[in-house]
């Protein structure tokens, strides 16, 4: 039996990625790596503390990219309705989304990982088994986005990859910050 180190799924029938896929895939699983490594050990309650002035901590930065790497998996899929019209969103939509950057009463670092594991499984699924890495949409209304842009799924697969590094990065900082714990040195 071959097993997923990430998702823990059998992957012996699984399609198998080779080429720009392979490489993309490899990627993305090293960053998703250092975004969750330095969760490792943590209680609830630490996953859901800030150690810095921002309102970012491990639980909310997974639970952010949960919720990224799913809007953008279906995006590739549906195109800009799958994210919504950002230009449209209320006080109450931007609150919503900033509940997304933090552990919340009842959620635990456990739940929010195992969420996280079957987003990259689904992704990784995606990346495989997607006709065209080439095909593109149009990019949803959003203050950041250029007017009538489409990108590739190539496009938005690197975008992940750079979200989830930056993102590690924070959540490095982040931990060093709680207890002095590193990823590396």
């Amino acid at each position: 039996m071959t097993v997923n180190e990430l998702t823990g799924h059998d992957t012996a029938d699984a399609p198998v990625a080779t080429g720009e896929r392979a490489d993309l895939l490899a990627m993305l699983a090293k960053h998703r790596h250092f975004l969750r490594f330095p969760t490792r050990d943590l209680t609830d309650e630490q996953a859901g503390q800030r150690s810095t002035v921002s309102e970012l901590c491990l639980g909310g930065l997974i639970k952010h990219m949960t919720a990224g790497e799913r809007s953008w998996t279906d995006f590739i899929l549906n195109g800009p309705s799958a994210m919504g019209d950002f230009a449209d969103m209320t006080e109450a939509d931007w609150a919503r989304r900033d509940d997304e950057f933090r552990l919340l009463p009842g959620e635990t670092l456990a739940g929010v990982l195992a969420d996280y594991a079957e987003v990259a499984r689904r992704t990784d699924e995606l990346v495989v088994t997607l006709p065209d890495l080439d095909a593109t949409q149009p990019l949803p209304k959003a203050p950041w986005f250029e007017a009538d842009t489409r990108w590739s799924a190539r496009r938005v697969l690197m975008h992940l990859i750079t979200e989830t590094a930056q993102h590690a990065g924070h959540a490095d900082i982040i931990r060093e910050a709680l207890d002095g714990a590193k990823s590396m040195g």
